[in-house]
């Protein structure tokens, strides 16, 4: 991806949450220069992987296959006491998150304004592939039995509790608009705890057209 369109991207983000009445921290809106040496003072934004986050699973097609995201706080089970994670993600129309599961984290998936996520479900197996068997799950608390492959749509203020092993792939509804998707859930290391059921890259090649807006998170190491 051109940096031209991540900076495109990371602004419309902005607007998006403003008009969700949804507020990011003061250091979401820092230009480059303003991380000049503050390793010492952010070293927790840095270390655990906070702030601006995009993906295009590899497949150098954002609006189809392709994510972005802010993470808002996160811990590190390495060296940190904080067993919690928080994001914000913008999810388009038939903008697709591929097929995955976790071994450790444990989440709830919010639509918290906007369109309609649906989300297509699986439980994995002993093999790590898909299981056939009805899948249990937590709509806001109740139970819902989901046949093998199914979706559950979340409108506006619903939420989806996903247990470890549990496949899970989403998108917005065509028609609906984007959605604004929160994320709440064990500490989050997508280094370590992302099974695809194919296998997906996660950063972009970013070229670098212009000077970046704000920093991705995977740009850190070359700033700081």
């Amino acid at each position: 991806m051109k940096r031209s369109e991540i900076n495109q991207l990371i602004s419309e983000s902005i607007e998006f949450f403003k008009e969700h009445k949804f507020n990011l921290p003061p250091w979401a809106f820092w230009k480059p220069e303003d991380w000049n040496g503050k390793y010492e003072i952010c070293q927790e934004i840095v270390d655990n992987v906070l702030g601006w986050d995009l993906t295009d699973f590899g497949g150098d097609d954002f609006h189809n296959l392709g994510l972005i995201l802010f993470t808002i706080r996160n811990g590190n089970q390495q060296n940190d006491k904080k067993k919690y994670a928080e994001k914000a993600m913008i999810v388009e129309e038939n903008q697709l998150t591929p097929m995955h599961f976790h071994w450790s984290k444990m989440e709830d998936i919010i639509n918290r304004g906007g369109g309609n996520l649906v989300i297509n479900l699986y439980q994995s197996d002993k093999d790590e592939n898909f299981s056939d068997e009805t899948i249990e799950v937590k709509i806001d608390g109740m139970s819902r039995i989901v046949q093998a492959g199914d979706s559950v749509t979340l409108t506006p203020g619903e939420s989806i509790c996903l247990v470890q092993g549990v496949y899970h792939s989403f998108y917005g509804e065509e028609g609906k608009g984007k959605v604004f998707v929160g994320e709440v859930s064990d500490t989050n290391d997508d280094s370590t705890d992302n099974k695809f059921f194919e296998p997906v890259g996660r950063f972009p090649e970013i070229i670098e057209d212009e000077a970046p807006l704000h920093l991705l998170a995977s740009d850190y190491k070359n700033y700081l």
